[in-house]
C-alpha cells in the first residue's frame, strides 16, 4: 500500500510540474521553439501538432504555433520548419553497428551501388586512393540482385580494377572473392587452407579461381586475418559512421555485438564516449567470444557491468546476440546445445539481464521457447524485455508462444536481400509471409524494427521502412504479401516507440512528449504522404540529439552543432 501511495505521490508530482512548466512566474520557459511543421509524436494517439518547445536538451511541449511561441524566452532561438515533418529520432533495434564503425573509413561500400560497372569504379578509386599492396575490403552490404547485370563481378575484372591491391569482397555470409594477390597474401591454395565448410572456386583446368563458398563462420574466420585499422582510424571510422547514421535521422541504436566483437573491438567506441564526440544513443549487447566457454566468458565479461550501466548516451543492455555458438545455426539443436543455452539464459535471468538472441529458423524454435520456460519457473522473464531477432519464417503458433512468454520479436530487413532466395528455397507460401509483420501485430506481440546491417543489409532505416511497407526485395521482386504489412504509423513505431523500449530507455526517448530527450528529425520529404517506393530515399534535414543539432544540411546547414 505505501509503495503504491508512493508512486501515486510521483505522478501527481510530475503532473503538477509539468502544468507549472507554462504557469506565469515560473522560469521554465523555452529557450529553443520550432514551429510551422508537421510533427508526429507517435504517442499513443499518433498526435500531430505544429510546433515543438526545447529546453536544457528536454522537449518542454508540442503545440500550436501559437501556444508554443508565446511560452518562449525572449532570447529563445525560434526555427521554422516551413512546413516539413519531424519525427522521433530512429532507433535501430538491432545493428551490428560497433563492428561496422570501427571499419568504416577503411572500407570501400557498396552498399546502394546500381550496377557492377560502378561497383567495379568503386574498385579502381580506392586503388587510386591507397598505396600499392594495401588491402581494399567491401565486407558486404550488396547483393547481386542490387546490380542491373543480376551477376557478381569476376575475379579478372577486380584484378583488372585494382591489380596492385590484395582486394576482399564479401557477398553476405555465403560467398567471398579474392584476388589472387588475395589469395597470396593469405596463404590459400587448396581447400584445407578454407576454415571448415568452406569451398574453393575452380575454373575447368581444376585451378582455384579466387571465389569461396561457405557458411558465416568460413567467412568470418577468413575476415579475421585481414590487417586491422589502426586505433586511431577505428576512432576517425565510427565518428564518420555515426554521423551518417545521423544523415538517416537515426540518433539511436541498438547494438548485438555478434561475431568477430571481442572486448578490445569497443576501445573507440569507449574514446568517443569519454571526450564526448557521440552523436548516437548506444545500449550495446556483449556476445560469447567464442564457442565452447560461453557462460564463463559472459559470466566474466559482465562481473562489473550490471543492466543499463552507463549514461544517456552510452549502456550496457545485457548479453546477446550469440549466446551459446552452436544454436548460432539453421541445422538442428543438440541435446547438449539446448541445455547450455538453458544454463545461460538462466544465469541471464537470475541477474535481470536483457538480451537479444539470434535465431533461425521456426523449426527450431521450440528449443528455445523450451529453455525460456524452464527458466521463467525460477526467474520471471516477462519484464526482463528479452528479444527473438530475425525468425523470418515465424508461424501464428510460434508468435503466440512470443506473445505469450513476454518477449519482443525484432525483424529485420534480411529479405530485401534475400526475398529471392528464400522464394526459391521455401516456396511462395513461406516467402510471401516472411516476416509476418501484420499478423504479429494483430496477436499483440511487441514488434520492434531494425536493420542487422552492414554485412548482410543496408543501414538506411528509410530502406527498412520502405521494406516494411511493400515487401519487394532489391532486386525488385515483391516477395511478401501486402497483407503482411504494417501501416505507415505501425512502421514508425517499430523504429521510434519499441526500439527504445527495447534499449530500456522508453521513459527517456522514442516519442516527442514532454519530458523525453530532444531526439528528433526534420525529413526532406513527408514519410507519411510520400509514394511509397519513394520513402526508401528520404534523408534527414535536421537531426537533433538532446537538443543539440549533429547532423544539418539545405536549409538548416548553418545550425550543425548548435543547442
Amino acid at each position: 500500500m505505501a509503495g503504491s501511495f508512493m508512486i501515486g505521490a510521483r505522478l501527481v508530482a510530475a503532473a503538477i510540474g509539468l502544468c507549472a512548466a507554462w504557469s506565469p512566474g515560473f522560469a521554465q520557459q523555452p529557450d529553443l521553439v520550432f514551429r510551422n511543421g508537421k510533427i508526429l509524436t507517435v504517442d499513443d494517439k499518433f498526435s500531430v501538432t505544429q510546433a515543438l518547445a526545447v529546453r536544457d536538451g528536454r522537449i518542454l511541449a508540442t503545440g500550436t504555433n501559437e501556444d508554443v511561441t508565446a511560452r518562449a524566452l525572449p532570447t529563445a532561438t525560434i526555427i521554422d520548419l516551413g512546413g516539413r515533418t519531424v519525427i522521433p529520432g530512429l532507433t535501430d533495434g538491432h545493428i551490428h553497428g560497433i563492428r561496422a564503425a570501427l571499419t568504416f573509413g577503411t572500407e570501400t561500400s557498396w552498399i546502394g551501388v546500381p550496377s557492377v560497372k560502378q561497383a567495379l569504379d568503386r574498385i579502381r578509386e580506392a586503388a587510386r586512393l591507397q598505396a600499392p599492396g594495401s588491402w581494399i575490403i567491401v565486407a558486404g552490404g550488396w547483393t547481386a540482385q542490387q546490380f542491373s547485370e543480376k551477376r557478381r563481378p569476376t575475379v579478372d575484372e577486380v584484378t583488372a580494377a585494382a591489380p596492385d591491391n590484395p582486394v576482399y569482397i564479401q557477398e553476405l555470409y555465403s560467398w567471398l572473392l579474392l584476388t589472387p594477390k588475395a589469395m597470396q597474401a593469405l596463404n590459400i591454395r587448396e581447400d584445407g587452407d578454407v576454415p571448415p565448410r568452406g569451398r574453393l572456386g575452380r575454373d575447368a583446368a581444376g585451378r582455384p579461381t579466387g571465389e569461396i563458398d561457405g557458411d558465416g563462420n568460413t567467412l568470418l574466420a577468413i575476415f579475421d586475418k585481414l590487417p586491422k585499422p589502426s586505433f586511431e582510424q577505428q576512432v576517425a571510422g565510427s565518428k564518420r559512421f555515426f554521423r551518417d547514421l545521423n544523415r538517416y535521422g537515426e540518433t539511436g541504436i541498438v547494438d548485438g555485438g555478434g561475431a568477430s566483437m571481442y572486448p578490445s573491438s569497443y576501445g573507440a567506441l569507449f574514446r568517443l564516449w569519454r571526450d564526448h564526440e557521440m552523436t548516437v544513443r548506444v545500449a550495446y549487447h556483449l556476445s560469447a567470444p567464442k564457442p565452447g566457454s560461453e557462460l564463463d566468458d559472459l559470466k566474466d565479461l559482465t562481473q562489473m557491468l550490471p543492466q543499463n550501466f552507463g549514461d544517456d548516451m552510452l549502456h550496457f543492455n545485457g548479453p546477446g546476440e550469440i549466446l551459446v555458438w552452436s544454436v548460432w545455426t539453421d541445422g538442428d539443436i543438440t541435446a547438449d546445445a539446448r541445455e547450455r543455452l538453458y544454463e545461460v539464459l538462466r544465469w541471464a535471468a537470475q541477474r535481470r539481464y536483457t538480451i537479444q538472441i539470434h535465431w533461425n529458423p521456426n523449426r527450431t524454435v521450440s528449443s528455445l521457447f523450451d529453455a525460456i520456460r524452464r527458466v521463467d519457473q525460477e526467474f520471471p522473464v516477462h519484464d526482463l524485455r528479452w528479444t527473438v531477432l530475425h525468425l523470418y519464417d515465424a508461424t501464428d503458433e510460434t508468435l503466440e508462444q512470443i506473445k505469450a512468454l513476454g518477449l519482443i520479436w525484432d525483424t529485420q530487413i534480411g529479405m530485401f536481400f534475400g526475398g529471392e532466395r528464400m522464394l526459391r528455397q521455401r516456396g511462395e507460401d513461406v516467402a510471401r509471409r516472411a516476416p509476418p509483420i501484420a499478423s504479429a501485430i494483430r496477436l499483440g506481440v511487441v514488434v520492434g524494427g531494425g536493420t542487422d546491417a552492414h554485412r548482410v543489409a543496408p543501414y538506411n532505416p528509410f530502406v527498412c521502412l520502405q521494406w516494411y511497407l511493400d515487401g519487394t526485395s532489391v532486386g525488385g521482386l515483391q516477395t511478401r504479401a501486402p497483407d503482411e504489412a504494417p501501416t505507415r504509423e505501425q512502421a514508425l513505431g517499430m523504429w521510434t516507440k519499441v526500439t527504445a523500449y527495447m534499449a530500456n530507455d522508453d521513459d527517456k526517448r522514442g516519442t516527442l512528449e514532454p519530458g523525453k530527450l530532444a531526439d528528433f528529425a526534420v525529413l526532406s520529404a513527408d514519410y507519411m504522404t510520400v509514394p511509397v517506393g519513394e520513402i526508401g530515399r528520404i534523408e534527414s534535414l535536421l537531426t537533433v540529439v538532446g537538443g543539440r543539432a549533429v547532423y544539418a544540411s539545405g536549409p538548416f546547414a548553418n545550425l550543425e552543432g548548435t543547442r
